[in-house]
């Protein structure tokens, strides 16, 4: 959909805002100008929904990586996220998470050490930037099977704590963390949430299908959320749109609610 008809249908549907892959609104997101960035802001606020922040941030243009031996490509890269900040700031977004796992692989030839090592170095060169803005960029742990860097919470905080930045943080993105943790979704949020660690929820089931369209079961970590006093976003973030792209969205809004709504009552 267009982007103002995205917006419409997500505030029809009871969603408070929308996280953008920026990719979706230009093949060029990092030279959007201010007009753009006005026209789409403007567009969720007519809807009455919120920008949330930006997610998927290195797909478009083409030929970035954080983890290149290629220093002009880490360059352009560092470039392209720095803009992602200011853009996502001007959007009223409050972060953005740092996934793109094509855009952070071994090269041939490199050790993972050595690419882990760039990675952390083109974070670090965004935090400054980040905390001016008021924004928080988030590390995005991702399955193995998506990017060999970054697998775990526990790997994206210990490159936080390196970073030392407050605007540094991780997330918790439920289908690879299904895919890659030991630990189930609820002692997670137990482990890393008082920690500052998990800054951003992403919704999905392990199978890549929306939450409650999989084995995984999303009561116990919203109670776990709830009970630790989270005042993040969650986002539903499905890659497997079943029965479509509209539907997933209708049915996941309902299945969270759902939970939510128990929580509620349970705790009254």
């Amino acid at each position: 959909m267009p982007f103002p008809r995205q917006c419409e249908y997500a505030a029809k549907l009871g969603y408070d805002g929308l996280e953008i892959a920026p990719y979706t609104l230009s093949d060029e997101p990092h030279r959007l100008g201010a007009a753009q960035l006005a026209a789409a802001r403007s567009a969720a606020q007519d809807a009455g929904v919120a920008v949330t922040g930006l997610h998927w941030l290195l797909l478009k243009p083409s030929g970035l990586s954080i983890s290149s031996k290629d220093e002009s490509i880490r360059r352009k890269t560092i470039d392209v996220m720095l803009a992602l900040i200011d853009q996502c700031a001007e959007l009223g977004g409050r972060y953005l998470v740092h996934g793109s796992p094509q855009q952070r692989r071994v090269d041939a030839g490199e050790t993972r050490a050595v690419a882990m090592a760039r990675a952390q170095e083109c974070l670090a060169a965004v935090a400054e930037r980040a905390e001016k803005a008021g924004v928080i960029y988030c590390i995005e742990p991702l399955s193995s099977d998506q990017t060999p860097l970054i697998n775990t919470i526990e790997e994206a905080a210990l490159m936080v704590k390196a970073i030392g930045s407050r605007s540094m943080r991780s997330m918790l993105d439920c289908s690879s963390a299904g895919r890659m943790e030991t630990a189930p979704l609820p002692a997670l949020v137990d482990t890393w949430l008082p920690k500052g660690m998990i800054a951003h929820v992403q919704v999905n089931d392990r199978n890549r299908r929306g939450p409650g369209q999989g084995e995984q079961r999303f009561a116990p970590l919203f109670a776990a959320l709830v009970r630790h006093g989270y005042a993040g976003d969650i986002a539903v973030e499905p890659f497997d749109y079943v029965p479509d792209g509209p539907g997933a969205a209708a049915r996941a809004i309902g299945y969270v609610k759902g939970i939510l709504e128990a929580l509620q009552e349970s705790r009254a």
